[in-house]
């Protein structure tokens, strides 16, 4: 009876491990069976949201901010230019084409500045034909009308006694629309048309800065084929396609582009190229220009600007082309020219040949 108990004791033990092995290989088989499920989600994230992702986020961005003027960088009220000193600017917002509405200031010279209180759009539209010389500054890649060197050189040019609109193209600031070579020569074609149309007689002075220099040689370019040309070009940092190998797409920063995302997908903007013909433009243009670049500037060099200068020289003279430069012992890199104190005698001096 003994032996008996003991072998039914063994049989019982024997099952309850066989029991256990049983349950231990079905939490083994949930575990796996979870895995593969976080496996394959992790792969539907990757391979099919990303993607999808990548290519609606921009509009979803454009929808929701653009579209209802919430500029970027967020907290900053581009409609008030007074909050950037500029107390004798108003802000307008003017249609280029159906669907792209344009954020644009207009500082009037500085010594209209008290007449210019609580004045609205039409007073300063109708400043325009007082005979005072126009600036229309075109801006250079990425920020807003609001960056601190570009209302430097607004305030540069009011001091003189010159009129200054300064738009943000399409997608950049508070304007809608994505931005495209072409959409931003659109912008800045139309802008120069208003003017034109509001400024009677005066001098239409365009000046690029940085990509702004691409933007106006397109346009010099749009221009001439309808027979028309600008009275005056400034050029600042002016950049060549031709010349110097671009590292980066323009329109980068409103993609959003994460690094290393382009290895795995193609980039959002891969249908959006740019070209930006600066040298084949200034073979073609006739207007005055002025060239203005830093010894130091870090992203276009300085040989670059001398090439430049000499290829548009070339195509004109050089009693009608001119290249200042700036020693780079002052620091002004790419952004900075409008802090030295020689630039505004340089401006007059341009504009007073014109």
């Amino acid at each position: 009876m003994k032996k008996r108990t003991v072998k039914q004791t063994e049989s019982s033990s024997d099952r309850s491990e066989i029991r256990r092995n049983v349950r231990a290989q079905r939490e083994e088989g949930k575990q796996s069976r979870g895995l593969l499920k976080k496996g394959l989600l992790a792969g539907f994230v990757i391979f099919i949201l990303v993607p999808v992702t990548l290519k609606v986020l921009p509009e979803l961005i454009q929808h929701f901010i653009y579209k209802y003027r919430v500029s970027v960088p967020f907290f900053v009220d581009l409609s008030r230019p007074a909050d950037f000193s500029l107390n004798h600017t108003i802000n307008m917002y003017l249609t280029s084409e159906e669907g792209i509405s344009l954020g644009v200031w207009h500082t009037v010279p500085e010594h209209r500045w008290k007449e210019a209180q609580g004045k609205g759009l039409a007073w300063y539209q109708n400043c325009l034909s007082d005979g005072s010389p126009v600036f229309i500054y075109l801006h250079g890649n990425t920020g807003t009308r609001a960056a601190p060197h570009r209302v430097g050189v607004a305030k540069l040019l009011s001091a003189l006694g010159y009129h200054v609109l300064v738009p943000d193209y399409r997608g950049f600031g508070d304007s809608t629309g994505e931005p495209t070579e072409l959409g931003l020569t659109t912008d800045a074609l139309y802008l120069y048309s208003w003017v034109k149309a509001r400024s009677g007689d005066s001098l239409v002075v365009i000046w690029g800065h940085s990509l702004g220099t691409g933007v106006t040689t397109n346009t010099a370019v749009k221009l001439l084929e309808r027979g028309e040309v600008f009275d005056g070009v400034i050029l600042e940092g002016a950049f060549n396609s031709d010349r110097q190998n671009i590292a980066f797409h323009p329109f980068t920063w409103y993609y959003w582009k994460y690094p290393g995302i382009g290895y795995l997908f193609p980039e959002p903007w891969a249908e959006n190229k740019v070209v930006f013909p600066s040298e084949k433009n200034l073979k073609k243009m006739k207007s005055q220009i002025l060239f203005l670049h830093s010894e130091d500037d870090h992203l276009v060099p300085i040989q670059i600007a001398q090439q430049t200068y000499e290829a548009a020289a070339s195509a004109q003279n050089k009693d009608r082309v001119k290249l200042v430069t700036f020693d780079g012992s002052l620091g002004y890199l790419h952004n900075g020219l409008y802090r030295d104190p020689q630039l505004p005698d340089i401006i007059k001096k341009f504009v007073s040949s014109l």
